[in-house]
């Protein structure tokens, strides 16, 4: 009994000993970072210390007051002429019987 229990743990230590993977270990994320890079326009932006080209302060904030205020009351209801019938009725709607 005793021998089996020390076969059984040196088979699990074997198992702990080494990566069966080493290259794609290596490899573990390069995928992402690919991606990432691919959608960066310029990843060297945060290294600079010029300003941001754009829109200046005063601008931006009535473009967010504006944005925000766009959220306190619902859309206007729009009025939409169906000429021609109603569309998805089928024969248990209310056509013309």
């Amino acid at each position: 009994m005793k021998t089996l229990t020390v076969c059984a743990l040196a088979l699990l230590a074997a198992g702990c000993a080494a990566t069966p993977t080493p290259r794609y270990d290596m490899q573990l994320g390069a995928a992402v970072r690919e991606a990432r890079l691919a959608m960066t326009i310029d990843p060297a932006a945060g290294s600079r210390p010029d300003e941001v080209k754009g829109i200046d302060g005063r601008a931006a904030k009535e473009a967010i007051k504006r944005y925000r205020d766009s959220f306190k009351e619902p859309p206007p209801v729009v009025n939409v002429v169906n000429i021609g019938g109603a569309l998805g009725a089928g024969n248990g709607g209310s056509g013309g019987r």
